[in-house]
């Protein structure tokens, strides 16, 4: 089984952010990643997954050595860009964060500190549903029947299946080949790990979900994949 890079190794992190026409939030986004203070070396790999807006317009503004720029030349969706950015990626550990705003860049140091305290090598970013953090009634149900679902086929107890924020080896990530294209690539990472007997570290991170005005892109239909994904995996060798 694939897990840490190895005892006494340094961590490195790789923040993988797929763009797909973000021209509104994706330089404020880009900032705050690069200006938090991380207790490791960082890169920034960003795949332009075939924006049709002013993304890249804006990406030719964006100058920093830690910063990787990848480009799809069509939109192939989140899981694809992911999986992109996870090729092109030189870090020990990575973890995915939206151009979006919804998370907060600022407490990816909280997800780090059990890896680097060696209490873990999987740590997901676990969110408070409530009034302001949540765009619909149904939204948080889906994704509540989403995560019980897992944890019922998989005998476990996780509070937050589809968080971007998701941290790991990069090793592992790539190890468990992750092939949906779209939305679908947070069911199958989690069914995947939970299928190996891995249970993901919880860490507590706020969460500002967008409308569909703003460019909320999720609709019932993942939520729907994701519940095919998880019992597929699970009755699957």
């Amino acid at each position: 089984m694939v897990d840490s890079p190895g005892p006494g190794l340094p961590v490195t992190l790789s923040i993988l952010m797929p763009v797909f026409n973000e021209e509104a939030t994706l330089a404020t986004a880009v900032k705050r990643v690069l200006d938090v203070e991380y207790p490791c070396d960082i890169e920034l790999v960003i795949v332009n997954d075939g924006s049709t807006d002013g993304t890249v317009g804006v990406l030719d503004t964006l100058v920093d050595a830690r910063i990787n720029r990848v480009e799809h030349p069509v939109n192939r969706g989140k899981g694809a860009a992911i999986r992109t950015a996870a090729a092109a990626a030189s870090g020990s550990y990575v973890i995915m964060c939206d151009a979006d705003l919804e998370y907060a860049p600022e407490e990816i140091p909280a997800l780090l500190k059990p890896v680097l305290d060696g209490e873990t090598d999987v740590v997901y970013g676990n969110r408070t549903f409530g009034s302001h953090s949540a765009f619909s009634f149904w939204y948080v149900m889906g994704n509540k029947l989403v995560t019980t679902a897992a944890n019922v086929l998989f005998n476990s107890y996780l509070g937050d299946l589809e968080t971007c924020f998701k941290l790991m080896p990069l090793a592992l990530y790539r190890d468990l080949d992750i092939r949906s294209p779209g939305f679908g690539m947070e069911a199958e990472i989690t069914g995947k790990l939970l299928k190996r007997g891995i249970r993901p570290f919880e860490v507590p991170i706020t969460y500002r979900a967008r409308n569909r005005e703003e460019g909320k892109k999720m609709t019932w239909r993942d939520g729907v994949e994701a519940l095919w994904i998880l019992a597929r995996l699970r009755i699957g060798r």
